[in-house]
C-alpha cells in the first residue's frame, strides 16, 4: 500500500529529505548516552533480584522511538509530498468518416487470416484507435444496408460495434450502391470540412434499391470523398459453406471484384481505389488512408497536485503528545 502511494507522490522540496540523515546520528547519540549513564552495583545478599525488571523497563526506550518517528514525519511533511494526477486533453479539427463494410457471405472466404471479414474488422479497429479527434460511424451491407453505428466520438462503443459484426444477419447479396448511399446519408448533414467514406467490398454489385452510379452522384453532390477497397486474392479462394445436413463444406470460389466500378467511384469523388490481396496489404491500405486524411490535433497534458503533508503533520503531533505523556507521566524521574 505504501509503495503504491509513493509511486504517485512528488515532493515540492525533495532536498529537505536529506535531514533524515539526522536520525541515525540521534540513535548513535542515544546509545552512547545510555552507556554513559548506566551504573551498576553489587549487593551479594540480594543476588536473587539480579535479573529483576519492572514492566516499565520493557518500554523504557519507547519515548525515544516515538521522538524519532515524530522527527521523521515532520521532516517528510516539510518536504511537502504532493499527489500528482496527470490528464491529457485532445483538441482539434476532426474529420467525419463512415466505414462502409461488406458483410456478405463471400466475406468469410479464407484467403485472409482467419477470413476476410475478421481481417477487415481488425484493421478497422486499429484505424479507429488512431483517429482520436474524428467522428466515425459504421454502415454494413450485403443485399441491403444497415447503420451499425452513427457518427460518434465514443470510439469504445464504435469498436464494440465493429467486433460485433456478423455475416448472415442481413439479406445476402452485394448492394454496393445502397451501402454507399446510406453512408453518404449519414454524412450529408455534417458540418465538418472533410467528409469521407471508406467502402470495403469483395464482390460485384448485384442488389439493393440504389445503383452504384446514382450513389456516386449523391456522394459528389454532398462533397463526400470515397476511398474504395477491393479485398480478395487473385484467382480462387476457399469459402466455407454450410450444407443442408449442417456440416461445413469448403469450396473454391472465383474472386470477382468490380475494380472498374470501385475505381470510378473513387476517382469521381476525389478518393482512391486500393486492392488488398492479404492481411498485410489491407493493413497498409488503411495506413495510407490514415496519412492521406490527417486531422488537426492538439494534445495538451496538465497535472493537478494535491497536498499530502497534512496527515503527516497530524500524525507527528499525535505521536509527540504521546511521547510527552509517557516521558513526564509514565516514565517520570523523581529526584
Amino acid at each position: 500500500m505504501i509503495n503504491q502511494w509513493m509511486q504517485h507522490i512528488n515532493f515540492a522540496y525533495p532536498w529537505m529529505l536529506w535531514f533524515l540523515l539526522i536520525l541515525p546520528m540521534l540513535i548513535v547519540w542515544y546509545i552512547l548516552k545510555q552507556k554513559h549513564n548506566r551504573s551498576s552495583f553489587k549487593v551479594s545478599s540480594l543476588g536473587i533480584h539480579k535479573h529483576y525488571k519492572t514492566g516499565k523497563n520493557n518500554f523504557i526506550h519507547l519515548p525515544f522511538v516515538l521522538r524519532l518517528v515524530t522527527i521523521a514525519l515532520l521532516i517528510t511533511a516539510v518536504a511537502r509530498p504532493q499527489s500528482k494526477n496527470e490528464e491529457e486533453r485532445v483538441e482539434g479539427e476532426g474529420i467525419d468518416i463512415m466505414l462502409c463494410m461488406d458483410v456478405s457471405g463471400s466475406m468469410l472466404a479464407e484467403d485472409f487470416t482467419p477470413n476476410r471479414m475478421e481481417a477487415a474488422k481488425d484493421v478497422a479497429v486499429k484505424f479507429i484507435e488512431g483517429r482520436k479527434a474524428d467522428r466515425i460511424g459504421l454502415v454494413i451491407f450485403s443485399g441491403e444496408p444497415f447503420t451499425q453505428c452513427p457518427l460518434t466520438t465514443d470510439h469504445a462503443v464504435l469498436i464494440s460495434q465493429v467486433y460485433g459484426i456478423r455475416s448472415g444477419v442481413l439479406q445476402d447479396g452485394t448492394a454496393i450502391g445502397s451501402g454507399l448511399a446510406t453512408s453518404v446519408e449519414r454524412l450529408k448533414k455534417s458540418e465538418s470540412k472533410s467528409k469521407v467514406v471508406i467502402l470495403l467490398t469483395d464482390g460485384e454489385n448485384n442488389g439493393g434499391l440504389i445503383d452504384p452510379a446514382t450513389a456516386m452522384e449523391i456522394a459528389k453532390t454532398f462533397k463526400v470523398k470515397v476511398y474504395t477497397i477491393g479485398v480478395g486474392t487473385e484467382g480462387f479462394a476457399t469459402l466455407p459453406q454450410q450444407s443442408t445436413s449442417g456440416t461445413i463444406i469448403r469450396t473454391q470460389e472465383k474472386v470477382n471484384i468490380d475494380e472498374k466500378l470501385l475505381t470510378q467511384i473513387a476517382r469521381q469523388t476525389g478518393g482512391e481505389y486500393f486492392r488488398a490481396t492479404d492481411n498485410e496489404s489491407l493493413k497498409n491500405i488503411y495506413t495510407q488512408i490514415d496519412k492521406l486524411e490527417k486531422s488537426k490535433i492538439e494534445t495538451s497534458r496538465f497535472a493537478k497536485y494535491a497536498e499530502e503533508f497534512y496527515w503527516l503533520a497530524i500524525a507527528a503531533a499525535v505521536l509527540l503528545l504521546i511521547e510527552l505523556w509517557l516521558r513526564y507521566r509514565v516514565f517520570r524521574k523523581f529526584p
